[in-house]
């Protein structure tokens, strides 16, 4: 693990001096923000609105039987923004996204690809790694901002068809409750997450030697790797912030 964690902040640093050289090109970082974010995005708001249903459900009689019913909304926002809607998009992308990033990096290792891009004395990680790690970086967030509305939503919906609590009462409690610090936190785990996410699946797979075979069980441990990475770095923030 720290050995791996050794070759991921290089890859980064050279990604970063390839960026700084101007020689990512735009259209590869365009194309890489829809293959990682939008390809995901159906998914990630699925998962936001059906978490922040169960939430709704497993809270709203509680909070109804102790006369608290006005603070549904408020608690809702709270965990969706914090914690459930950066994570699970984090995961939702990671698992569709990360391992398909890890699989064709993986793929154009063991054919030689690579070494192709090599002998045009093109830095591989730098051409590979940085429209990834650019793209994840900025697309990220806009998809866990995104989650963050439908969860809200989502929870005011199976609120009201639970308990029918008035959508004036859950509005007017998410604005008493939501703190602007918290949406910045989440846009910062966003963020986080999505350099994480390209960092360690692309990294994973330019490590990949052998065959197919190979490429499979790469692939497999790009989507581990990324999960623990992001929950550590997770508790890391929120030690950081909420402390």
């Amino acid at each position: 693990m720290i050995s791996f964690l050794g070759k991921c902040i290089n890859n980064l640093y050279k990604s970063i001096c390839y960026l700084l050289t101007g020689q990512s090109r735009f259209l590869h970082t365009l194309n890489q923000a829809a293959a990682i974010s939008y390809d995901s995005l159906v998914i990630s708001l699925v998962i936001a609105f059906v978490s922040a249903a169960v939430i709704a459900i497993q809270v709203s009689k509680q909070f109804l039987m102790s006369g608290a019913e006005a603070y549904v909304g408020g608690s809702i926002a709270i965990v969706m923004i914090r914690e459930i809607a950066p994570g699970f998009v984090a995961l939702a992308i990671g698992a569709r996204a990360g391992t398909a990033i890890s699989a064709e990096i993986a793929n154009m290792q063991v054919t030689s690809q690579v070494d192709a891009i090599k002998t045009l004395k093109v830095d591989p990680v730098g051409y590979y790694f940085a429209p990834r790690i650019m793209a994840a970086a900025i697309t990220v967030p806009m998809v866990v901002m995104l989650a963050e509305l439908v969860g809200i939503a989502g929870g005011l919906l199976v609120s009201h068809a639970t308990i029918g609590l008035h959508p004036a009462r859950y509005i007017n409690s998410v604005w008493l409750w939501l703190n602007a610090r918290d949406i910045y936190i989440s846009l910062f785990k966003g963020v986080i997450f999505g350099i994480l996410i390209a960092l360690v699946c692309a990294t994973q797979g330019y490590e990949t030697k052998g065959g197919a075979k190979d490429v499979g069980e790469s692939t497999t441990k790009a989507a581990v790797l990324s999960t623990v990475y992001m929950l550590v770095a997770d508790f890391l923030i929120n030690l950081v912030f909420y402390l």
